[in-house]
Formats: C-alpha cells, structure tokens, sequence
C-alpha cells in the first residue's frame, strides 16, 4: 500500500482484476464481429443453455442483461432509461430492459453503435436468442427490440418444477427430454438461418470447457463458508459474468482458478475478506449496480457478505445420469440448475420450501448471521420470494432480516443515507439472534 494511502474496508481478490477484462472483450469481440460480417446474437442469460450452441456455430453473443450493469455502473444508465421512457415504455418495465430498449433507440437513431456507449458497445444483432426462465419480462422484451431490429428471435424453453414436484417419478427425465427436443430445434433454426452445419466436435470441445469452469467456480464459492470469511460479494459481483456469459471460454477457466487458488490460500491463511468479521450476512437479490461503494460502507463496520442471491451462483457437481448426447448433456446441466438445491436439501434432511430453499439451506451452511434483502423497484421476479425468505430464515433459523428498496440500473430510488441509518439498530436485531440460536444450541 503506497504511504499515506487509505487501507480499503473490502481486502479485494488481486485475481479478480484477471476477470473484469473478459467482460470488456465480449463487447469487443461483438463488435469486432459486426464489422467482419459475422453473425452478432443479442442474448438473455439462459444458464448455460444456448450460449455453447451459438459459439459452435461460430455466432458472437452479446447480453443486454450485463450491460445494464455496465452501463449503471459507469452511469450511463440513465440516458438510456429515459429514452426508453420517451419511447413509451413503462417506467416499471425490467431496469435492464429499459436500458436495453433506450439503448437500441438511440443507436437506431444515430445509424451506429451510440456515441460514448461504455466498453465500446454492443452491435447490431443478427438475431435474437430470449428465454423463458424465471423473469416475465423476457417474452415480451426482445419482441418489442423488433420495433427497431428486424431479426428473428428465438425463445429458449424452461421448464420449472417445483421442490416437491421434482421428486414425482419421471419429472427429471421428461423434462431433459424437452429440452434437449426443443435443443434440437434451435440447432435446426441456426443451421437454416446461417447456411452452416453444426459442429459437434467443437460443441463437445466448449460444452468440456463450461462444465470445468462450473466446477471450479462452485468450489470457490464453497471456500467462502470459511471462518473468516475469504471473500466478499463485492468480490463475487465483480468476478461472476464470465461464468454466466463466457463458460466455454479457455481464459474464464484460467481465470476461475487463479481465484480459487487465492481463495484457497486465505482460508489457509484464516485471512478474511474484511479486517475484523463481527457478522456474516448474505445479500438477495441483485445489487443497487450504480451504488456498490454501499458495502464498503458496510464492511467498516465488520459485515462481511459472504454469499449472494442464488440466481447467478453455478450448480454442485453434476448428480443427474444420462447419456453423453451434447444436447441432453446441456439439458441436463441446465435442469440440474434449477432443481439441485432441493435435492440437496433432501439429502440432507433439511426442510423443503418453494422459492427460499436455497437461502435456507446457506443460512445453515455459511453460518450467517443475516440477509440483507434488496427489492427491485422493476424486477417483480427477483423481489416477489424475498418476503417469504424473511419468514422462512426467521422462523425456521432465527437468522433476521434487513429490508433496502433499490432498484438494479435506476439509481434514484436507492437511498444509501437511508440504508446506512438502519445498519445500527439491525446490528442489535442480529446479536438478539445470535443469543436465541446459543440457547437453542444452534
């Protein structure tokens, strides 16, 4: 640390500085792409589904999604929001899809890539490819980008089996088979919409690529129930874009184990992520992008986030049998997303409930000491479960909860000040818990 220079609350990963890069060089290489006349995919995260499929059939995809994040955290958010309103679109419409839309307003409207559009901005689609999981907004999103894109879009199909429903004869194995079904037809599509066979080979090549980078990832994540705890969510938030949008590539595989050796080295060490640990917290859903200074200011007073929504964390090792099929083998993985978390509950003898099973679960495994819970002012599918997770920690854990109203890109609705002003009196909820769960002996 250079003399005089003030020590930061969060002891950051160096190795996360390897990662920011490959954000930036998905945009580049789009509109790299773009100029060379190469097919350019606008793409809703889609859990490792059709993203190796595209790569194979050498299309670049690009993600709105991230790039509302991008855009929020250099921000540049706002100008797109406000277009996207101008343009008609409701103002509670997804925060990314907001910016998405303004985005492609303004870049209709000036003929190109938008002028001082960050990390060099995305290029123009060739197509489209949506998704049907978990958000509502994503049927109807990329279907109104056709006011000014005139690509096709292709939706990829999830199925979503509840916690119970999963555990009903058949239900695994009917559902792979859909979507390895609907697979198939998505290769048909690319393969008439660009002229070109699918190689197999190379499909299998990235598809051996993802799954080491999944691998590694979930077991740096793994680390992190260590005491101290090794590595905060500021980390986390940083280092996780090139799992959910560039697994097939060889450098988010280096990368990843760079940060698991770090990580690793840590919880050896017994370093922690924050000078001195006095509580161990948790935060769901997405984070205020525009405002992630906000931990800091938490972490000076001993919070340490130690893991983070499970939307966006990769699943354990694959447990689901089957064929070596490329496209049942994506099913699979995909599927295993989505279900693994009950099933590992189950093993465990732990208690099964919709929608909070994952938060219930790390609330034992991480040892937490609180949530803190972030509703979306535009995301109803990443908010609507965060009330019964207050209940279900509280009743069934006594680990308590920290409610702060925000929003992902539009930063006027986050009030840090006002946050700030509830960490004292939460701090005293949670050493209240901490003495209920030692008389229990928890």
């Amino acid at each position: 640390m250079i003399a005089g220079q003030q020590k930061r609350a969060v002891n950051r990963l160096e190795s996360r500085k390897l990662m920011r890069p490959l954000v930036d060089k998905m945009y580049i290489e789009g509109v790299q792409a773009a100029l060379e006349g190469k097919p350019v995919a606008w793409c809703m995260f889609n859990w490792w589904k059709g993203d190796p499929i595209l790569r194979a059939m050498e299309v670049t995809p690009v993600y709105p999604e991230n790039y509302g994040t991008v855009c929020a955290a250099v921000g540049a958010a706002q100008e797109y929001l406000g277009i996207s309103d101008a343009e008609g679109f409701p103002t509670h419409l997804c925060g990314y899809g907001r910016n998405c839309l303004g985005y492609a307003a303004k870049m209709v409207d000036e003929g190109q890539v938008p002028s001082q559009a960050p990390i060099g901005g995305m290029a123009k689609p060739t197509l489209m490819m949506g998704s049907s999981g978990l958000c509502d907004a994503r049927y109807k999103w990329f279907q109104a980008l056709r006011r000014y894109w005139d690509v096709p879009v292709w939706v990829l199909e999830f199925p979503h089996p509840g916690p119970n429903e999963i555990f009903l004869e058949g239900t695994i194995d009917n559902s792979v088979r859909y979507m390895a079904a609907e697979l198939k037809e998505f290769v048909n599509f690319l393969e008439r919409l660009l002229g070109k066979k699918m190689d197999w080979d190379r499909l299998r090549e990235l598809l051996n690529n993802q799954e080491q980078v999944l691998q590694v990832w979930w077991e740096t994540n793994e680390l992190r129930k260590a005491i101290p705890g090794p590595m905060h969510a500021r980390d986390f938030w940083t280092i996780m874009a090139p799992c959910l949008y560039g697994a097939t590539e060889k450098e988010s595989l280096e990368g990843y184990k760079r940060v698991f050796q770090e990580v690793r080295a840590r919880v050896d060490a017994g370093i922690g992520a924050v000078a001195q640990e006095r509580y161990r917290l948790m935060f769901a859903e997405l984070p205020p992008w525009h405002s992630l200074g906000f931990f800091d200011k938490l972490a000076e007073r001993g919070w340490n986030f130690v893991i983070e929504s499970m939307g966006y964390h990769p699943p354990p090792p694959l447990e689901l049998g089957g064929s070596n099929d490329p496209l049942e083998r994506i099913a699979r993985w995909t599927l295993w997303f989505f279900v693994s978390s009950s099933l590992h509950a189950r093993k465990r003898d732990y208690p099964l409930v919709a929608g909070a099973q994952p938060y219930l679960t790390w609330a034992r495994e991480y040892k937490l000491d609180g949530l803190l819970l972030h509703p979306l002012l535009t995301c109803r599918t990443g908010t609507f479960w965060l009330g019964r997770t207050t209940n279900v920690l509280r009743d069934q854990m006594d680990v308590p909860s920290l409610i702060v109203e925000g929003d992902i890109v539009d930063l006027t609705v986050f009030d840090e000040s006002r946050a700030l002003s509830q960490a004292t009196a939460f701090e005293e909820t949670m050493e209240h818990y901490r003495e209920v769960r030692k008389k229990r002996g928890v």
